[in-house]
């Protein structure tokens, strides 16, 4: 039988390194029933916090499940609150831009689904940068170059 875990059980983790406005807590559930082609991530909000900056991924595609609370969803379209049992699906580029964010008091718990391609890359549109995964690393698309800069 494959293995069962139940999301509300699942013992979630803050980085002390994450700056005010993003503190929020964690898991990686994928790893924990031995997947390897579909991602999904707990986050716990607490109020005034969000999970991530506004972003939209490449060649992977995003699904938000509310498990608790009211938190507020920025797409595209806008900002919107979104209630449990609520499930969104952001698709890859530009058009699945989104940032969840806890707005009420109360606490929200999510899960973040998603499709995992190597390499993954997420653009910033608030701070115009790019992230690429591995090797971790973002960079400014203002810095870009033409495809020949550097070459021989």
């Amino acid at each position: 039988m494959s293995e069962i875990l139940n999301v509300f059980e699942v013992s979630l983790e803050g980085d002390p390194s994450d700056p005010e406005g993003y503190r929020c807590s964690a898991a990686r559930v994928g790893p924990l029933l031995g997947a390897s082609r579909l991602g999904m991530s707990l986050y716990e909000l607490p109020a005034g916090q969000s999970i991530c900056p506004y972003h939209y991924e490449f060649g992977d595609e995003e699904w938000l499940l509310v498990l608790e609370g009211r938190p507020t969803l920025r797409t595209t379209e806008g900002e919107e609150e979104v209630e449990p049992g609520d499930v969104i699906c952001f698709p890859a580029g530009e058009a699945g831009a989104h940032k969840a964010t806890n707005r009420g008091e109360g606490r929200v718990l999510v899960a973040m689904l998603s499709t995992k391609r190597e390499p993954a890359v997420a653009v910033y549109p608030d701070s115009g940068k790019v992230g690429v995964l591995p090797p971790g690393k973002l960079f400014r698309l203002g810095d870009a170059v033409d495809y020949w800069e550097g070459e021989t």
